[in-house]
């Protein structure tokens, strides 16, 4: 908003943005926990299906992960398809096909299958993510970004903090009518996918301009306050999606993003089977393993809010991903002790969570239009492959090693990468902003 803001106008956009965030927040929250949950059971599913179906912690390493090369292979053109299509069609056709293949995962006989079914999910669900990113930019102007997007994002966190103890309680039901607990597992939470993506064909509404539960005045507020939002977005890169590719800042982005994944699904798909080496149960394992996403939920929440409230993004995101290395480190080092084990995975949990808001807040600042869709979806797709890299690295470690130890370093590693490369991006930006400043301050002062 302008300088020149009345009163009157202040107290419109609470209003819209409060209407807004009520509208859509919780329902994109209940999609994302259930996309959360049916990436992350797997981790839950491990403790007896790895046995069941001769998995090593290779194979399962590496089929946790395989899930981002099929997530990776569809993610930019599945989210300019959202862009052009919609939301409410899009969304809603990625939540019932990967409902689909969450439940086809019951029937893993073996390494080769578990293997397709992951690569199937990731090609299902590709574009979700992304897809909400751009959705948001289309409804909540950039000062109320990362707050929101943080909002979204806690479902992950609220996934494991829910989701944990529900699925050890699943797994309870080993030999019910003929299956195992890990297969009622994937069947069960498969299954809310698919009713919640008919759902989103009649909930979800594409754009500001279509709301008819927004007054008019709110709707021409949003729009006027996006359209000039946009344009003051310069350079030809800023709405050229073949440029927006090439740009610098998206691989940038896209390299911390890729620490942040390592460290998430590290977390996702092997903290069960870290804090069951410690000798715990089944159903212990499910409420401990809860507490390190209560801390990020929580955490995430309160770093995003004070970074809207500063407008600062950079240190924000490098900080926490500094403090999510910290807890990987912690966690390596924690031996048989469960409370350093745990305190090591809540760290890290906080910083790989509190990281992402003030990251994906970034994009929509540099690119609009088709340009944004695109970079989103490239920064996406090419970061999440930390989402495979990471779990493979422990797996393959913890095969060779024996123990958990080598594969926490190494992903720690790669959230110090993140760290850096987000400073390097901060310096280099103001720099470039500062040039281009400089170079208008002497074109309007030069005569006419």
């Amino acid at each position: 908003m302008s300088d020149t803001a009345t009163p009157a106008s202040g107290l419109l956009e609470q209003r819209a943005i409060r209407k807004i965030t009520w509208r859509l927040i919780p329902f994109l929250m209940l999609l994302y926990f259930v996309a959360f949950l049916d990436r992350i059971n797997v981790g839950f599913a491990a403790l007896t299906m790895n046995k069941d179906v001769g998995l090593t912690p290779q194979m399962f390493g590496l089929g946790a992960g395989i899930f981002f090369l099929g997530y990776f292979a569809f993610e930019v053109p599945s989210t300019v398809i959202l862009h052009h299509v919609g939301a409410r069609f899009w969304i809603g056709r990625v939540m019932i096909t990967w409902g689909l293949v969450s439940v086809a995962m019951a029937f893993t006989r073996g390494p080769i299958s578990f293997y397709v079914f992951r690569f199937l999910l990731g090609l299902a669900e590709a574009g979700f993510f992304p897809g909400i990113i751009l959705y948001l930019s289309y409804w909540f102007p950039a000062n109320h970004r990362s707050a929101v997007t943080a909002m979204f994002m806690a479902a992950a966190p609220i996934a494991g903090l829910i989701g944990s103890p529900v699925s050890g309680a699943l797994m309870q039901l080993n030999g019910l009518f003929g299956l195992r607990g890990w297969q009622w597992l994937f069947l069960l939470e498969g299954l809310p996918a698919m009713g919640l993506g008919f759902v989103t064909f009649r909930f979800l509404t594409d754009r500001p301009d279509n709301a008819d539960w927004l007054s008019a005045d709110e709707r021409d507020w949003l729009s006027a306050a996006i359209r000039q939002e946009q344009t003051g977005i310069k350079g030809p890169r800023s709405h050229s999606a073949w440029r927006a590719l090439a740009d610098w800042k998206v691989l940038a982005l896209s390299l911390a993003y890729f620490g942040t994944s390592a460290g998430l699904y590290t977390i996702g798909f092997w903290a069960p089977l870290i804090v069951k080496g410690l000798g715990f149960s089944v159903l212990r394992v499910g409420l401990l393993v809860a507490i390190p996403n209560l801390i990020a939920v929580i955490g995430m929440v309160l770093w995003s809010r004070n970074s809207d409230r500063t407008g600062e993004r950079y240190w924000h995101a490098a900080l926490a991903c500094l403090i999510g290395a910290i807890g990987m480190v912690v966690a390596a080092r924690a031996g048989s002790s469960a409370f350093l084990a745990l305190a090591g995975l809540s760290l890290t949990a906080f910083g790989v969570s509190a990281a992402k808001p003030p990251l994906w807040s970034l994009p929509t600042t540099f690119f609009v239009g088709t340009a944004a869709a695109v970079s989103i979806g490239l920064i996406n797709s090419l970061g999440t492959l930390g989402g495979f890299a990471g779990p493979y690295m422990i797996g393959s470690t913890n095969e060779t090693s024996g123990n958990f130890t080598r594969g926490l370093y190494l992903v720690g590693g790669t959230l110090i990468v993140s760290a850096v490369t987000i400073v390097i991006m901060h310096l280099v930006v103001d720099r470039q902003t500062d040039r281009t400043h400089r170079t208008e301050r002497r074109s309007n002062n030069a005569p006419s």
